[in-house]
């Protein structure tokens, strides 16, 4: 395997075989590949794996990261959740519905609405398949956002930590 100047694997031919001889259960979400690939519609597979062919950027690295910050790997029911309303929903008190209020426009400002969403997902995944996370540490904590969606366990509120600290 290889990776271009912008840290993107590429997989050659002999890279995909290995990778399916040696792991035959395995599931490529996402991949390119030095060359387009065919599959025989005769083989009885539970899943296409979804390789697409290589080909080398021809924009600058501020375009290629813009277009990466727009894909983001998650079902579709997160991509259209109403993260926002979600978030409300959880508050109990006017003190949370303020804070979460503030801190949403806060997200919003930054258009960071799509990585609330996409750390919903990676929570939910991760509790799914039990994965163990840590308490919470630095300035994230800080967000009583975060602590809704159980990105960490520190409750803002509780220790009265000031949002200023999290998105400077």
């Amino acid at each position: 395997m290889k990776a271009d100047e912008f840290g993107q694997i590429v997989l050659t031919e002999d890279d995909l075989c290995n990778l399916f001889m040696d792991n035959p259960d395995i599931k490529i979400v996402n991949g390119l590949t030095e060359t387009t690939i065919e599959f025989d519609p005769n083989l009885e597979l539970d899943y296409i794996p979804a390789l697409s062919k290589y080909e080398e950027i021809t924009s600058s690295l501020e375009e290629f990261d813009s277009k990466c910050q727009s894909n983001w790997f998650m079902p579709k029911e997160y991509q259209e959740m109403d993260i926002a309303k979600w978030l409300l929903d959880q508050c109990k008190t006017e003190a949370e519905l303020q804070r979460v209020g503030e801190e949403l426009i806060m997200f919003q400002e930054r258009d960071m609405f799509m990585l609330l969403k996409y750390l919903k997902y990676l929570v939910d995944t991760m509790r799914k398949n039990n994965v163990v996370w840590g308490v919470g540490r630095g300035s994230s904590v800080a967000s009583y956002v975060l602590f809704l969606l159980n990105v960490h366990r520190i409750n803002s509120l509780h220790y009265d930590l000031s949002i200023e600290e999290f998105l400077k």
